[in-house]
């Protein structure tokens, strides 16, 4: 099986192939994988250095010369470190490009802090218009990334790609996709939180669905698996990001919701992104414990 970042870089490079107007902007991260694109390609695969920002800035001018601008990096530096020209270079402007970041919240967590972003999608949240996209298998990059780039006469995406995935790739669909019905809480699982969320609620009885695209909400879909006004959210990135949105959906009917991901303290060690999972209770253990504890189960 490969990896979402592989599959990115190859679904990238065919649709320069195929698009004259797709082009891709680096900044030094995956330059290597990108290389023969860039060969044939040289117009289009521009490799700025390590220069995030300028990254955005060009993949904005290209935009508005009306090609279709794909940046990537790893999260921290694509949206934290480059956050202004996001916000000013594609939002402000009214140019639609996609972002496709690596690292997502402690994938890299052997480089430390500076390789971490579970604020990215709370960030991202700040600036209208912006679809959010989470795979949780390298299988649904393709699709999801074709999908951002066809969508780019009327508005951009984040892509956010883990080095976490589930054991298997699910139908892309623009809404919540039951993976398995209950009559108990609604658990919506988010990319490849998926996996540990079914093993680790294995036996409750339980609705569990799969979002991949969590910008724009699927919003009318929670309020029709939701009739128990439970509802439990299992994120990969910060604790409570999509919480205004699920509540938002739920205002005209009561509700209780349990908001689960990655902890607002931080976590001063290194460690692998299994040893982080753990830590920050996204395990198929800590799920199972936060989850009965919110059902009074325990």
């Amino acid at each position: 099986m490969s990896d979402m970042r592989t599959a990115f870089t190859e679904a990238a490079s065919l649709l320069l192939d195929e698009d004259p107007l797709a082009a891709v902007v680096l900044a030094e991260i995956s330059a290597d994988a990108f290389a023969k694109a860039a060969a044939r390609h040289p117009d289009r695969v521009l490799n700025v250095g390590i220069r995030e920002q300028l990254m955005v800035s060009v993949g904005g001018g290209l935009a508005l010369a009306g090609l279709k601008p794909i940046m990537h990096s790893y999260a921290p530096f694509l949206v934290e470190r480059a956050f202004e020209q996001v916000k000013l270079d594609l939002g402000h402007q009214g140019t639609h490009a996609v972002l496709a970041s690596i690292g997502a919240s402690y994938d890299a967590a052997r480089g430390g802090r500076t390789h971490q972003a579970p604020e990215d999608v709370a960030l991202m949240d700040t600036l209208p218009g912006f679809s959010v996209l989470v795979p949780g298998h390298p299988g649904e990059v393709t699709g999801l990334l074709r999908g951002a780039v066809d969508v780019l006469g009327s508005g951009s995406s984040y892509l956010r790609l883990s080095t976490e995935s589930n054991r298997e790739a699910r139908p892309l669909r623009p809404g919540l996709q039951v993976v398995r019905s209950g009559h108990g809480a609604v658990v919506v699982a988010v990319g490849p939180m998926l996996d540990p969320v079914l093993d680790g609620l294995a036996e409750e009885d339980v609705t569990v669905a799969y979002a991949t695209t969590v910008r724009p909400f699927d919003g009318a879909g929670l309020r029709s698996l939701a009739a128990s006004g439970t509802v439990v959210l299992v994120e990969p990135y910060l604790a409570g990001t999509s919480a205004g949105v699920v509540s938002a959906a739920l205002a005209a009917r009561p509700h209780r919701l349990l908001s689960l991901g990655v902890g607002r303290d931080e976590i001063r060690r290194y460690g692998t992104p299994a040893d982080h999972a753990r830590w920050h209770g996204l395990d198929a253990a800590g799920i199972r414990r936060s989850v009965r504890q919110f059902l009074s189960l325990t």
